[in-house]
C-alpha cells in the first residue's frame, strides 16, 4: 500500500475510545441501511401529512380558564350553529334586490332571509342579504346552498362573507405554497453563488427535503396543529436549519482536500456532529422559551420547530454522508468559483471604529428599547394591513365599507326567565355604545307579538285564529305536561305561556295526531315552528340562553375592553349565575391578558437558555453577556420600526420573532466571536479582525439571506395577518442582526476582549513530567521532546529537525527575534536536556476533535 493509502487510512482509525470516529464510520458503511430506513419513513410521512388536522382559530389556544375559552365550550354544548352568509349585491335597484331576497328565500334549504330598505340592508345601490341555512354550519348542504345561491347571483357583482368552509384555511395553503416555491428558488441561487462545487448543490437539497418531508408527515403525531405552525413551520425549517448541510459539506470538502471520500466524509462527519449540535443548542434554547407562554399556540410552534430542527440534524447525519458518498465524484468535477467576496474593508472599518461604534450602539439600543415600548400591538386582524388581501378579505372589507363593521358579542346568561332577559335587553339597549341587541325576548314573531311574550288561551286562539275551547283544551295539557297544577286551581282562563314555547307545544301535538288542524292552519304552524325552532336552537340550551349584542365599538381597544366589563356588571344585576360573554372583542381581551405574561416569559427564558448555551461554549461570563447585549439590541431596534412607521403588530409576532431572532441570530455571533477569540493571540487584533471577518462573511451571508428573503417572501406573498407580521419581522430583525454583527459586534469584541479573558472560569492546569512508550493521547500545553510518527493537528514551535507531511496549514522558518518572550523563556528553561519542542495548543475545536 501506497504512503498516501496508509496516511490516509490511519487518519481514520482512532484508538477505540473514539466515539464519534465510531458512529461516523458505522453511519457511512452502512449508508443503505440509512438510505432504506429514511425511504420507509419519507414514504409513510407523504401519506401522513394529508392527515394532519389544523386549527384555524387562535382563540382555540387560549388557556381552558379564560372566558373565550370557557364561552366556546358552552355554546358548543348549549346550542346549534346553522350555516349563515352575508351577500352583498353591488349597482342594484331597490326593486330588483327586493324580488332577489324573495327568490332567495323560496329555497328549500333557506330558513330565512333578512333584507329589507334600511340602510342596514340596502344603502348607495348595494344590497345586503344576511341568510341563514336550515342545516349546520359544517352541514356539506349548507355549503351546497350558498354556492348555488352564488351561481344564481353570477350575473351581479358580488361579495361573499361567511364563516362556513375552510375558505381561508385553503387560501393561506395556497400562499404558502407559492412562499415555499419562491423560497426554494432563493436558496438554489444563494447555494450557487456561495457553493465551491454545482454537485453540492443536490446533496443538500435531498437532504433537507427528506428532512422537511419528515417534519410535516411526524405532524400527525401531535394530533392537531395551528395554522401558523402548519404554515410557516417548513419555511422556518429551511432558513433555521440549512446551516447544519452546510457546516457538514463544508466540513467534507476540507478534509477531502488531502483525503479520499470514505476516509474524508468519516472525519468529516465525526467533526460535524458536535460541532453541529453545539450551534443547534441556541437555536432550540430560544424556541424553548416558547414553551412557556400562556397562548397555547406559542408551546405549538415551538414543539413543530424543534421537532422541525432535530429532524434536519437526523437528516445531515444520517442521510447526507451517504448522499456525499454518492456525489461525491461529481463533487470534483463540478468545482466552481466561489462568488462571495473578501472582505476585508469591512474589517479595517471594524477596527479603525473601535472606540466609536461601541458608544454609539449603546445609545442607539436605549433609544430602541424606549421606542420599542410603544410598539402598537393589537389582538385581532381588524386593524392590521397586509400587502395582499384575499378574496374573503376584499368581500369582507366592501362589506363594511358600504354598510358598516358588524362588532357583536353573544352574552350568555342562566336560562327560564324570559323576563330577566327582556330587561336586560333593554338595558343595553339604552347604552350609546350599542347599536342593537336581539335575544328569545324581544324577537318579534307573529301579530306583533314577541317570541317570549307570554299569552293566554284566548290570545292565542285569537292569534292563530283556533277555536277557543281547543285553545283552552291545549293550555290545560300543556300545564299538566309542564306540572303547573296550581296554575289550573287558579283558573285556566288567567294562564299565560310564552309564545314560543305554546307554538312548540301544539306543533309536537299535532305531530302525534292528539290534535287536528286544517290544512291551511296546519301550513302557518309548520312555518312558525321551524322559524321559531331555528331561533330557539340558536339562542336557547338546556340550561343557557344568549343575547346577540351588536356594538357601536371597534373590536379592541380600551374603550370596548371597559364596556365589556360594563355589560357583565348589567347582568350580574339580573343573574346570580356566571355570565360568559363571547365574541372577537372578548377574544382579543383575553389575548391581550396573555400577553405581558407571555412576553415577560418568553424574554426571560430565551436569553437565560442561550445564554447557559454560550457560557459552555466560551468558557466566559464576559462573552455570552456581550453576544445577548447585541441580539437583544437588534430585537429592540426591529421592533421600533413598526412604532415610529405606526404599523400595527399582532401580538403574537413580537412574542414568536423575537425567540427565533434570538436563538437563530446569535449563531452569527457565535461565528465571529469565536474565531476572533482563536486568532488574537496569534496575531495583532487589527489582523485578527480582519481574518475573522473574511472567515465569518460567507457563513454568515449564506445563512442570513436564506433566513431574511425566506422572511420577507412570508410577509409579501401572504394575506394572513399573524403569518404576515412574522414573515415581515423576522426578515427585517435578521437584516439587523447581520448588520451588528458585521459593523457593531467587531468593535465590542475589540474593546472587550480583556474583559472576556478575564471573565473566563475555563482553568487550565500543568500536566506532570509523564515518560511514556508507545500510543499515548496528548491533550493540553506541551513542553519537551516528543519523538516518533505524528498525525494531527498541531499548534507549536520546533527546534530540531522536522520529517513530516502537512496536509493543512504551513510551516514557517523562524529565527530568535521571531519568538515571543513567554517561547524564549520556556526554550532557556527546558526541563530537559534536549527540549526541541515548545508547544502550546489553545481549546479550539479543531484541536478538540483531531
Amino acid at each position: 500500500m501506497s504512503e498516501q493509502g496508509n496516511i490516509s487510512k490511519a487518519s481514520v482509525q482512532k484508538e477505540d475510545g473514539d466515539v464519534m470516529m465510531k458512529v461516523a464510520t458505522f453511519i457511512v458503511d452502512r449508508r443503505n441501511l440509512f438510505f432504506l430506513l429514511f425511504g420507509i419513513a419519507m414514504i409513510f410521512c407523504a401519506i401522513a401529512a394529508g392527515m394532519v388536522k389544523v386549527e384555524d382559530s387562535l382563540s382555540a389556544y387560549l388557556p381552558d380558564s379564560f372566558e373565550t375559552s370557557l364561552g366556546l365550550d358552552l355554546m358548543g354544548e348549549e346550542y346549534t350553529t346553522y350555516g349563515s352568509a352575508k351577500i352583498m349585491v353591488s349597482n342594484i335597484v331597490y326593486e330588483d334586490a327586493k324580488a332577489l331576497s324573495e327568490t332567495i328565500g323560496e329555497r328549500e334549504d333557506v330558513a330565512m332571509i333578512a333584507f329589507d330598505e334600511t340602510v342596514d340592508h340596502y344603502n348607495n345601490f348595494s344590497a345586503l342579504f344576511d341568510i341563514t341555512f336550515k342545516y349546520e354550519d359544517t352541514d356539506q348542504r349548507s355549503l351546497d346552498g350558498l354556492e348555488e345561491i352564488k351561481g344564481m347571483l353570477a350575473d351581479y357583482d358580488i361579495f361573499v362573507s361567511t364563516s362556513m368552509g375552510n375558505a381561508a384555511a385553503e387560501t393561506i395553503e395556497k400562499e404558502m405554497q407559492t412562499v415555499s416555491a419562491l423560497v426554494v428558488v432563493i436558496v438554489l441561487v444563494v447555494l450557487v453563488l456561495t457553493s465551491e462545487t454545482y454537485a453540492e448543490i443536490p446533496v443538500l437539497l435531498l437532504t433537507f427535503g427528506a428532512a422537511a418531508l419528515l417534519s410535516a408527515g411526524t405532524n400527525f403525531i401531535l394530533g392537531t396543529i395551528s395554522f401558523v405552525s402548519d404554515s410557516v413551520t417548513i419555511v422556518l425549517q429551511l432558513a433555521l436549519s440549512i446551516d447544519y448541510a452546510v457546516i457538514f459539506c463544508n466540513r467534507y470538502k476540507e478534509e477531502h482536500e488531502n483525503l479520499p471520500i470514505r476516509e474524508s466524509d468519516i472525519l468529516a462527519l465525526s467533526k460535524a456532529i458536535p460541532e453541529i449540535s453545539s450551534s443547534s443548542l441556541t437555536t432550540i434554547g430560544g424556541l424553548i422559551a416558547m414553551l412557556f407562554m400562556q397562548f397555547g399556540i406559542g408551546s405549538d410552534m415551538a414543539i413543530c420547530l424543534i421537532k422541525a430542527i432535530l429532524l434536519s440534524l437526523l437528516a445531515v447525519f444520517l442521510l447526507m454522508p451517504g448522499l456525499l458518498m454518492i456525489f461525491g465524484p461529481w463533487m470534483d468535477k463540478t468545482r466552481h468559483k466561489s462568488f462571495v467576496p473578501k472582505i476585508p474593508f469591512v474589517g479595517k472599518f471594524d477596527y479603525y471604529s473601535r472606540f466609536i461604534v461601541p458608544p454609539a450602539f449603546v445609545v442607539m439600543i436605549i433609544a430602541a428599547f424606549l421606542i420599542q415600548n410603544k410598539c402598537p400591538f393589537v389582538y385581532g386582524y381588524s386593524m392590521i394591513k397586509t400587502p395582499i388581501k384575499n378574496e374573503t378579505q376584499i368581500a369582507t372589507d366592501m362589506i363594511n365599507e358600504t354598510f358598516g363593521e358588524s362588532n357583536f358579542v353573544a352574552v350568555n346568561i342562566p336560562a327560564g326567565n324570559y323576563e330577566k332577559e327582556k330587561k336586560l335587553i333593554q338595558n343595553y339597549l339604552d347604552c350609546p355604545e350599542v347599536k342593537s341587541a336581539q335575544g328569545l325576548a324581544n324577537i318579534e314573531a307573529m301579530g306583533g307579538y314577541c317570541l317570549a311574550d307570554k299569552l293566554s288561551a284566548r290570545e292565542f286562539s285569537e292569534l292563530l285564529e283556533l277555536d277557543y275551547e281547543m285553545a283552552e283544551l291545549l293550555y290545560m295539557a300543556y300545564a299538566v305536561n309542564d306540572k303547573n297544577y296550581a296554575k289550573l286551581v287558579n283558573g285556566i282562563s288567567t294562564y299565560k305561556v310564552p309564545l314560543i314555547d305554546m307554538i312548540m307545544f301544539l306543533h309536537d301535538e299535532v305531530e302525534e295526531g292528539y290534535v287536528t288542524l286544517d290544512e291551511s292552519m296546519k301550513e302557518t304552524l309548520d312555518d312558525a315552528y321551524e322559524q321559531m325552532n331555528i331561533a330557539k336552537k340558536q339562542l336557547q340550551g338546556e340550561n343557557f340562553s344568549r343575547i346577540l349584542v351588536y356594538l357601536n365599538l371597534p373590536q379592541e381597544g380600551e374603550e370596548t375592553f371597559n364596556f365589556l366589563d360594563q355589560m357583565h356588571t348589567m347582568a350580574n344585576r339580573y343573574y346570580e349565575g356566571q355570565i360568559l360573554i363571547i365574541g372577537e372583542a372578548t377574544s382579543q381581551f383575553d389575548l391581550q391578558k396573555t400577553f405581558s405574561r407571555d412576553n415577560t416569559v418568553v424574554t426571560v427564558i430565551s436569553i437565560l437558555a442561550v445564554l447557559v448555551v454560550l457560557l459552555f461554549t466560551f468558557k466566559s461570563a464576559g462573552m455570552p453577556v456581550l453576544l445577548i447585549l447585541v441580539i437583544e439590541g437588534a430585537i429592540w431596534i426591529n421592533f421600533a420600526f413598526p412604532t415610529l412607521q405606526k404599523d400595527n403588530i399582532f401580538f403574537m409576532t413580537y412574542l414568536i420573532v423575537s425567540s427565533i431572532q434570538m436563538g437563530a441570530n446569535i449563531d452569527y455571533a457565535i461565528v465571529i466571536s469565536g474565531r476572533f477569540m482563536e486568532l488574537k493571540d496569534k496575531m495583532s487584533h487589527r489582523d485578527a479582525i480582519i481574518e475573522t471577518m473574511n472567515f465569518a462573511f460567507p457563513t454568515i451571508i449564506t445563512s442570513g439571506s436564506m433566513l431574511a428573503l425566506a422572511g420577507i417572501s412570508i410577509g409579501l406573498l401572504t394575506s394572513d395577518g399573524a403569518i404576515c407580521g412574522i414573515g415581515q419581522c423576522l426578515g427585517r430583525g435578521t437584516i439587523i442582526s447581520i448588520f451588528l454583527v458585521m459593523f457593531v459586534l467587531p468593535q465590542i469584541l475589540l474593546i472587550g476582549a480583556k474583559i472576556i479573558d478575564k471573565t473566563s472560569f475555563e482553568v487550565s492546569v500543568p500536566l506532570g513530567i509523564e515518560r511514556e512508550v508507545g500510543l499515548m493521547r496528548i491533550d493540553g500545553r506541551v513542553q519537551g521532546q516528543i519523538n516518533g510518527r505524528i498525525i494531527g493537528e498541531v499548534h507549536a514551535v520546533v527546534r530540531g529537525d522536522i520529517n513530516a507531511l502537512v496536509r493543512s496549514g504551513n510551516v514557517t522558518k523562524l529565527d530568535e527575534n521571531n519568538l515571543t518572550p513567554e517561547e524564549r523563556a520556556a526554550f532557556e528553561q527546558a526541563p530537559f536536556e534536549n527540549a526541541p519542542a515548545y508547544a502550546g495548543g489553545g481549546e479550539d475545536s479543531e484541536n478538540k476533535n483531531s
